[in-house]
């Protein structure tokens, strides 16, 4: 019974994925857990929760579940729907400080774009240790002694995840089309919705083919006071075209060439294809999103404030960072992969990190801390 209702959220939250869907808040006890057992807290993001919980299910822990909106750890962080006042809240309200003799509790990495350990600290003399990115990656983060090795830290784009991505863009577009299709050009439906399934998993399965070349430091185009974002970095429309290729080919083949039919399922599959691709970036985790001016921004490490402590190492899920022994600091050797999140920026202690623009313009942590993205990537005070 747990599989089925396990795999029928992931079914279902993966169809939304794009809505915000909440579970309550509060703590749970996984397996028999005592005083000395860990702590974990996550979002209140439901396919988040059922995952994390999946993957502890082997230990004998807590688990706190603190609001977020119902949006995802990385999005509600970063967006300030998943806050500092939220870890202290649940923290303080859940009873969990007279359960346990210790006062650690594990967070994943992918909050540091936005929960303060210092803060954190301050409030509530719990310590935050920064779990691995994927819930995953748990149980061997608890066999190594909550130590991260560098793959836990890392995000990826692997396969599964590509066809998640896929399938949020199509089920969505797929109900839109079809109600019109079913009202006004019904023989199309068939069709039309294999077209819309089948071009988003186009371009997200062979996105290791491509990613090389898309490049996040492209401008937009404007129309007027809005900004739109097509990514025609000639991926899309390279895609396209293998895509007109396959069709015409598959028309020769079964001895069906029409100009007309060739034109008329040309334009509907470059549409979908450019639907999909309007910030194709940013439907992945390892680029910044195209309708995200933080793009242009370059971390920048001050040497004579840095101490060396390595948070920034914890924290970075891009794996930018390495510690310099010799000098006792970190140095940026791979900042090239950097996506400006912030993590590091949020999380250094000396304030040793901050951001520059093109322009020159310094933007200190402060302004990181205290200003949270929207989704369309604005700065907004939280």
């Amino acid at each position: 019974m747990e599989v089925i209702k396990y795999i029928l959220i992931n079914i279902f939250a993966t169809l939304l994925r794009f809505i915000p869907i909440p579970t309550e808040t509060g703590l749970i006890e996984i397996g028999n857990p005592d005083e000395d057992s860990p702590v974990f807290l996550t979002c209140n993001y439901l396919l988040t929760v059922e995952r994390v919980k999946r993957a502890l299910k082997k230990l004998d822990c807590y688990l706190l579940i603190a609001n977020s909106d119902g949006i995802n750890v990385w999005c509600s962080a970063a967006g300030g729907h998943f806050t500092n006042y939220d870890v202290v809240s649940i923290l303080k309200t859940s009873g969990i400080e007279r359960l346990v003799n210790h006062r650690k509790v594990i967070l994943p990495q992918l909050a540091a774009v936005g929960i303060e350990a210092q803060v954190i600290k301050q409030k509530t003399g719990w310590d935050i240790i920064w779990g691995p990115v994927y819930a995953e990656d748990i149980p061997l983060f608890i066999e190594k002694n909550l130590k991260k090795i560098p793959k836990m830290r890392v995000v990826k784009f692997p396969l599964m995840q590509r066809i998640e991505v896929a399938i949020m863009w199509a089920f969505p577009l797929s109900v839109m089309v079809s109600l019109f299709t079913f009202l006004f050009w019904r023989y199309m439906l068939l069709p039309l919705t294999i077209l819309i399934w089948g071009l988003p998993f186009m371009i997200f399965i062979s996105f290791p083919l491509y990613s090389r070349w898309l490049n996040p430091q492209k401008r937009e185009l404007a129309f007027s006071k809005y900004t739109i974002v097509f990514d025609f970095s000639r991926i899309p429309l390279i895609l396209w075209g293998i895509f007109l290729c396959g069709l015409i080919f598959s028309c020769i083949l079964f001895h069906y060439f029409s100009l007309g039919f060739i034109l008329r399922w040309g334009i509907a599959s470059l549409f979908i294809i450019l639907l999909v691709s309007i910030d194709l970036m940013g439907s992945t985790p390892v680029f910044k999103s195209g309708l995200h001016e933080d793009r242009f921004l370059r971390v920048v490490l001050d040497e004579e404030k840095c101490t060396g402590c390595g948070i920034c190492i914890e924290v970075c899920p891009r794996n930018c960072y390495r510690m310099d022994k010799a000098r006792r600091m970190v140095s940026v050797p791979d900042a090239s992969f950097c996506i400006q999140c912030g993590a590091c920026i949020v999380q250094c202690p000396v304030d040793a990190l901050y951001f520059r623009a093109p322009s020159g313009k310094i933007i200190s942590p402060e302004v990181i801390r205290e200003f949270k993205l929207n989704f369309l990537g604005k700065r907004l005070h939280k």
